[in-house]
């Protein structure tokens, strides 16, 4: 009999301690910090943009002169949050940085 108490009470306790869900923090992309981005500047050439910000996340290979360079992130149960970089490229060289997109925008699910 105490035995069986036993183990319907280990059950119980495993029962209850998997109903609290725990969602993990997911941070995926280029880390995109203001300093870093304060130090791009145009005529920069791709292997300074590498050294600067890394790889980008997406080489479209249909615009090879566009980098992009995006950052999301999720809290737990928040919405999802975006940042994006786009440079473009003439001659290996910057010639325009597109920042509007670099405010955090949350994604709808």
């Amino acid at each position: 009999m105490r035995t069986i108490l036993i183990n319907l009470l280990f059950a119980s306790l495993l029962l209850l301690t998997s109903c609290s869900l725990y969602r993990v923090d997911v941070r995926q992309g280029n880390e995109l910090e203001d300093d870093k981005i304060a130090k791009l500047k145009i005529g920069m050439d791709k292997k300074q943009v590498t050294f600067l910000m890394g790889n980008p996340l997406l080489t479209d290979p249909f615009h090879k002169n566009r980098w992009d360079f995006i950052h999301t992130h999720r809290d737990g149960y928040q919405k999802t949050k975006r940042k994006l970089l786009t440079l473009y490229f003439e001659d290996g060289k910057v010639v325009r940085i597109d920042d509007s997109q670099l405010a955090e925008k949350t994604l709808e699910e």
